[in-house]
């Protein structure tokens, strides 16, 4: 009886999880995936809300299941990988209404989702493999479903490390393993099944099974008293949730339960509550196997006539008998019941009927093994005629591979004097690059004494007129501005003790013109030497250079940026000299009212930019020899090796200098 009892136990979760879990909370969690086919999310993330509406509804609504399984697929289009995964929800849906369209869908998404490499494929893709292996459990039996389970659907999800989905396959193949009585390996995977959840989803659907496929494991064992503890967690977990699916479940394991304690009144009750259940969820393989229980209760409890009723109504209802060993079963069990309760015709009708089944099996179990046999025979035939052909290919291939023998050779002849040929061409070519690249090396070495050369005399110059500024600007400053300075103080000494400044009006204003002299004296000193940058260094000096050119009509901006202070003197006075020019030209002939002046320092290289809104000029008077401005300016720029870039229209000018400060 225990035996029959864990077959139809593994028919009723098969069934059930091969459709995937529900949240225990189902109403919160249907009420989410509706929410989000109406809200503004994005397409794949509706098709995915779909794809699951389907799979909670294909056993209670397959016209609104179907429904949504379209809608999925419709949004999917344009997502291979949401593509993929409708065929996974394509087997779901005709997993139990046609299972030759369900194979055929889980096979399409194996192939698909195998394209893809991600975690969430490969979750996708152990499931896909889970699912065909029950539909071609009926076909190939268990061992082909945990060979399948244990090469393909667990290893492609355990190199993720202990995942969700990992968890409910190890339940599952404990599930398998208890059926085929390999108690001690089923309680090995439910163990590493409830370690995972409760650790990685410990208000999960798929522990809730964990706990009460581990409950019934300790009941087939006559152990139930050591499974109470798992089936008391499960119960913690769904009675918050009167209103779910899942107590169906809880209630089936109770009753088993109660069986194994031999407490036939809590049996019964128990059995009465969790039908309650599955009728309301149209759950009708489980109605039967509460039915089933029910009358084995009756039977033990010797109310036969009770017991037979509900034996002869699990077969008319079909669902279980649907199965030909469960069918037979049955017909046993009617035979028994009948001969107990004195109706020995009525138990001889049953015992034919199951002696005519028993024979069909078995009778169809020979075919197979015939079927089997022939097909090894022909298996044997085919690799006989096969070793054949390959005998008289191979005696082909041997003359064919003389006659190549001969080809090869004379190839290799032709190949060795044509290497030999192309060896010499690429000598030759080889020595004529060679000397045109010494004769491109010389010209480069001229070049680079050239330029050394001008540098040099560029240097010479620039260096000697500095000399010669800084001597002017010391003598005007020392000398004639030291001379004047002093008669201006004298005159002013003696005028205010001489003169009366209302009397005397032009005496005054001659002595203002000699002050404004001194002080044009010390500009013209500061333009050959700038005092401000020898004290304060090249950010002042240009900062006192923008202010000496200001004009009422003309506003300088000067935006300096990580110029450092520690540059080579000579660089800084070449820069000041560069700016200095570049703003002469803008005042002088430019007619600007605006002037923005940007110098920064970077790592080795100075970058000068300045821009006016004046009347541009004509770039080609960059190439005259009479615009000696620039051609002091383009010394200066490649004294310091740099490069100047001019733009200039009627809308102003542009110019942006690039120097190099490194070594000077």
């Amino acid at each position: 009886m225990k035996r029959l009892w864990c077959i139809l136990y593994i028919l009723i979760h098969f069934t059930v999880k091969a459709q995937g879990l529900f949240p225990i909370n189902e109403i919160k969690y249907v009420d989410s995936l509706q929410f989000r086919t109406g809200s503004h999310v994005d397409v794949i993330s509706k098709a995915d809300a779909y794809f699951h509406l389907s799979d909670y509804y294909k056993n209670t609504d397959s016209i609104l299941s179907k429904k949504y399984l379209q809608s999925g697929k419709q949004l999917g289009t344009q997502d291979r990988f949401t593509a993929a995964v409708y065929y996974y929800y394509e087997g779901l849906y005709y997993q139990d209404l046609n299972k030759d369209k369900a194979t055929v869908s889980f096979r399409k998404a194996i192939a698909k989702l195998s394209e893809f490499k991600s975690q969430k494929a490969d979750s996708y893709l152990s499931l896909c493999w889970y699912n065909y292996g029950i539909l071609q459990k009926n076909k190939e039996g268990y061992p082909f479903l945990i060979k399948t389970m244990l090469e393909k659907s667990i290893p492609t999800v355990e190199k993720y490390g202990d995942t969700k989905i990992l968890g409910f396959l190890y339940t599952q193949l404990a599930l398998m393993l208890t059926y085929n009585a390999e108690f001690e390996k089923a309680g090995y995977y439910n163990e590493k099944a409830i370690h995972i959840l409760e650790k990685k989803a410990p208000h999960s659907t798929e522990l809730f099974y964990a706990y009460l496929n581990t409950n019934s494991n300790y009941c087939y064992q006559a152990k139930c008293s050591m499974g109470k503890q798992f089936l008391d967690k499960a119960g913690k977990m769904v009675r918050p949730y009167p209103e779910s699916s899942s107590n169906t479940f809880y209630y089936y394991n109770l009753a088993l339960y109660f069986i194994g304690q031999q407490e036939h009144i809590q049996v019964l009750q128990t059995i009465e509550k969790g039908l309650s259940y599955a009728r309301k969820y149209n759950q009708r393989l489980l109605m039967q196997m509460f039915y089933f229980h029910k009358y084995d209760t009756y039977k033990k409890i010797k109310r036969y006539k009770e017991a037979k009723s509900l034996l002869e109504e699990i077969l008319a209802e079909k669902t279980l008998a649907r199965d030909l060993n469960n069918r037979k079963t049955i017909y046993s069990h009617l035979s028994s019941i009948n001969e107990i309760m004195g109706n020995p015709g009525e138990a001889l009708i049953w015992e034919k009927k199951y002696s005519k089944l028993n024979d069909s099996l078995n009778a169809e179990n020979i075919k197979l093994e015939i079927n089997k046999l022939e097909t090894r025979f022909n298996a044997s035939e085919k690799e006989k005629k096969i070793a054949y052909l390959n005998a008289e290919k191979n005696q082909k291939e041997m003359e064919v591979n003389q006659k190549n023998s001969y080809l090869w050779v004379l190839s290799l002849i032709l190949l060795l004097f044509l290497s030999l040929l192309i060896f010499l061409f690429i000598i030759y070519r080889k020595n004529k690059k060679l000397s045109e690249q010494k004769e491109i090396n010389l010209q480069q070495k001229i070049e680079d004494i050239k330029q050394k050369e001008e540098l040099a005399l560029t240097k010479a110059i620039l260096e000697g007129e500095e000399r010669e500024r800084e001597r002017v600007a010391k003598d005007l400053h020392d000398g004639l501005g030291g001379m004047l300075a002093g008669v201006k103080i004298n005159l002013s000494t003696w005028s205010s003790n001489q003169l009366d400044p209302e009397q005397h009006q032009d005496f005054y204003k001659i002595l203002n013109q000699l002050d404004n002299s001194v002080t044009e004296l010390r500009h013209v000193a500061r333009n050959l030497m700038p005092e401000s940058l020898l004290k304060f260094g090249l950010e002042t000096a240009l900062s006192d250079l923008c202010e000496f050119y200001g004009r009422k009509d003309l506003e300088i901006y000067f935006e300096p940026l990580n110029i450092e202070k520690n540059l080579a003197l000579a660089v800084q006075l070449n820069i000041y000299r560069i700016v200095q020019e570049l703003l002469a030209n803008a005042v002088k002939h430019a007619e600007a009212t605006n002037i923005l002046l940007q110098c920064s320092q970077s790592g080795e290289s100075f970058l000068i930019t300045i821009e006016d809104n004046g009347k541009g000029f004509d770039k080609d008077i960059e190439n005259t020899t009479k615009n000696m401005g620039l051609r002091n300016l383009k010394n200066r720029v490649n004294y310091l090796k740099g490069k100047m870039e001019v733009s200039s229209d009627s809308q102003g000018t542009t110019i942006n200098i690039e120097l190099n400060i490194d070594g000077e």
